[in-house]
């Protein structure tokens, strides 16, 4: 196989597997792999094709995170937070000792941890979100004021 269509082959896997997790940081990484591909498809050698890559991951990378830390900035999870005090229910425990359960909410299923402080709830009891942070709810067996 060329080594060029390898990349490509990487880049792809890499995209899809973006689509799973959701970050932007495998999309950036799969656009170096693209970079790689064009690399090598254009005779570069193999230190030319994973200096390509590794650039374009990395500026990608710098660029996706200052975008997540300039947009979370912009809107903090506090007042504005639309999901804040709606009740979800709570399906069963994920790690208990760590206080993360597996609550559904809106039709889906997400992973949510107990606030620190609170009792722990049996499942089947109704919890209330407080904030997000990144896929994770964080819940308390009060709404929030």
């Amino acid at each position: 196989m060329e080594l060029w269509l390898m990349w490509i082959v990487a880049g792809f896997v890499l995209v899809i597997a973006e689509l799973l997790s959701g970050t932007f940081y495998l999309l950036v990484v799969g656009a170096g792999a693209f970079a790689g591909a064009v690399v090598a498809y254009a005779g570069g050698n193999a230190l030319a094709q994973a200096l390509a890559a590794s650039i374009v991951a990395m500026l990608g990378a710098f660029m996706v995170h200052h975008w997540h830390v300039r947009n979370r900035a912009a809107t903090p999870q506090g007042a504005n937070f639309l999901d804040r005090g709606q009740a979800v229910v709570l399906e069963g425990w994920v790690d208990e000792n760590a206080r993360v359960a597996r609550v559904k909410y809106r039709g889906a299923w997400w992973d949510a941890r107990v606030r620190d402080g609170q009792p722990h709830p049996p499942p089947g009891s109704t919890l209330y979100i407080e904030s997000q942070e990144g896929n994770t709810l964080v819940v308390a067996t009060a709404p929030p004021r």
